[in-house]
């Protein structure tokens, strides 16, 4: 190795070079021939791998092998063995120049550090598209945890590249920044939160990939598409992308349908509000009239039995209509809806249905259907909702009844 090192510069010594001018040029040959040697070695190399991994991905059922190449592994581990063997080399180079090869040396092994780096991320990320193409994983934050080993080893690569600078022993190197963990952590503060977040979500089963959720602060409503170690992306329905720091998840409240969706039925909980100035006893004209109406003849005809035998039994003065017991437009209004949302094709029999009176406000009375639709999908979902409150308004009239709504003036000013 000696009798190599000084091989050019012996020759041109022998042509009459000066001794320094004959340093320079045989650094100069040595280190040529290095890269050329170096670049040869890399190209085969990575020839040989991409080779390798391309027929193990084609006889191999699991598509791991496939993201590996996707992400350039081979690549990377290629770059392992041209460095060992310009490490090893490098002082035969720069035998002559004890600074420069110091410093080159520093050079490389810092570079070996960062490709260490490399090789680990090109595998983690790897790792992390195998288990987001399985079917199980799809709602685990496997970005989060992916983006937290890389934080760690990042972190180690950038303080053995440190140590390593500075010539400190990289244990003693870690014991000196002791006395600055406070600034690292101040740094690191949203990372930190980030992760213990992440943690708790997942552990917690909070939100899953493609959760619909809904949370007003961030003005997110939509399915979640990615949850990170720092943010998770909700898709809004109007396609557009909130980011929403993870933390927020523990330290807010939002609302997850996941819920409903899992579920048998999707709820239907809205009112019709009555004006309190058309609400009324029926006379026996009323109840006659509304016998015709299919879905409640029944019930009127025997409810209208009972309360006539009541008040015959007790011997009620039926001159005012206040007296003994009546019927009320909005109580068989009440009835014919809670009939008509029972015997509904879309509604869920098996969940609970419910049209009830709700405290009287200034606007009226609101008679609200409390239900669930069997179908659950959105659109579906307004549809089923909107037929059954078409058909409710559009009965209201027949009642005698009115809809609240604001008087015209008003709606112009």
């Amino acid at each position: 190795m000696n009798q190599f090192t000084h091989f050019f510069y012996d020759h041109f010594i022998k042509f009459g070079l000066s001794d320094i001018a004959s340093k320079y040029l045989n650094m100069a040959v040595l280190l040529l021939l290095l890269l050329i040697v170096v670049l040869i070695v890399d190209l085969i190399i990575r020839k040989f791998l991409l080779n390798f991994f391309i027929q193990l991905s084609q006889r191999t059922k699991t598509n791991l092998d496939d993201f590996m190449v996707k992400n350039k592994v081979h690549r990377n581990i290629a770059h392992i063995i041209p460095l060992l063997l310009a490490l090893n080399f490098i002082s035969v180079v720069f035998s002559d120049f004890d600074v420069a090869e110091s410093m080159i040396e520093k050079a490389l092994e810092i570079l070996s550090v960062l490709l260490t780096i490399w090789v680990i991320r090109s595998f983690v990320h790897s790792l992390r598209d195998y288990f987001n193409s399985k079917e199980k994983f799809k709602d685990k934050p496997i970005n989060s945890y992916s983006q937290v080993i890389l934080i760690v080893i990042w972190a180690i690569g950038l303080l053995t590249a440190f140590a390593i600078i500075t010539g400190i022993p990289f244990l003693k190197f870690i014991t000196t920044l002791g006395a600055a963990s406070a600034v690292i952590i101040l740094i690191f503060k949203d990372t930190i939160m980030g992760f213990v977040a992440s943690l708790q979500v997942s552990i917690n089963d909070m939100v899953r990939n493609g959760d619909w959720i809904t949370f007003e602060k961030f003005g997110a409503d939509g399915n979640v598409i990615e949850i990170n170690l720092a943010t998770v992306k909700v898709q809004n329905f109007d396609k557009t992308i909130t980011t929403i720091p993870t933390y927020a998840l523990i330290a807010d409240s939002f609302k997850n349908w996941r819920g409903m969706e899992d579920s048998d039925g999707r709820r239907i909980k809205r009112a019709v509000i009555i004006k309190q100035s058309s609400i009324k006893y029926l006379t026996k004209e009323n109840v006659e009239s509304l016998m015709k109406i299919e879905l409640i003849s029944d019930y009127i005809k025997t409810r209208s039995e009972d309360i006539n035998a009541h008040n015959d039994k007790h011997k009620v003065n039926k001159e005012l209509l206040i007296n003994g017991r009546n019927l009320t437009n909005i109580g068989v209004f009440r009835k014919f809806l809670e009939t008509y949302v029972e015997q509904h094709s879309a509604i869920n029999k098996d969940m609970m249905i419910m049209t009830r009176q709700l405290a009287p406000t200034a606007q009226g009375i609101p008679i609200e259907i409390y239900a669930f639709s069997k179908d659950k999908r959105w659109e579906n979902y307004e549809y089923i909702m909107a037929d059954i409150f078409d058909y409710a308004i559009a009965s209201v009239p027949y009642f005698e009844l009115e809809v609240f709504e604001l008087p015209t003036d008003l709606k112009t000013n």
